[in-house]
């Protein structure tokens, strides 16, 4: 299941949800239709499952990568640096279901938009925490508002997407996340 999820996944972020049929599913994902529609009810469904195994994969990655570093703000380094990175080439060009999902499906399906909401509310109170440890272990100023710069380091972050996606992500990495971690000062 999870195998034929992480084709559908790549079929959601290269052509976005509307674009997506049911049987460019099944080619993607090596089933028939009926197969899809015995396992999923429909094509809805199918994204429901994708975009879930999206984010759950996604935050595995950025755990991994936040435990990765030792200071609290080199850690917050390494996050902003894998988003940077996410934005970039064959990567970048594929998209991101989050943001994808909001822009396309959020407006108008509720439970599109609540699951949207709850990936980006994770991403902040993730960059509030490591601010919050950072401030702790005195490697990030005492002066700045946790939560008020984790939500402009999301915009950032999330942006980086869109303009991944668009093939300009910024080319190199440290001076992009260099100025983002001027937030911190």
């Amino acid at each position: 299941m999870n195998e034929a999820l992480d084709k559908a996944i790549k079929v959601f972020r290269e052509q976005g949800y509307n674009a997506t049929s049911v049987e460019d599913l099944t080619g993607a994902m090596g089933l028939a239709s009926g197969s899809i529609y015995k396992a999923f009810k429909d094509k809805r469904a199918v994204f429901l499952a994708a975009l879930d195994r999206y984010m759950l994969l996604r935050n595995e990655q950025i755990a991994s990568v936040a435990r990765a570093a030792r200071t609290a703000r080199e850690r917050l380094r390494a996050v902003l640096g894998f988003y940077v990175e996410s934005a970039k080439g064959v990567e970048g060009r594929r998209g991101c279901m989050v943001v994808g999902s909001a822009v396309e499906l959020a407006i108008a399906d509720r439970e599109v938009a609540a699951r949207i909401t709850a990936a980006l509310s994770r991403n902040e109170a993730l960059l509030a925490d490591l601010i919050r440890q950072g401030q702790a272990d005195r490697s990030i100023s005492a002066k700045i508002d946790p939560d008020e710069t984790a939500r402009v380091m999301v915009c950032f972050t999330q942006g980086l997407r869109v303009v991944g996606r668009a093939g300009r992500a910024p080319p190199d990495t440290s001076a992009a996340v260099d100025i983002a971690m001027r937030l911190l000062a």
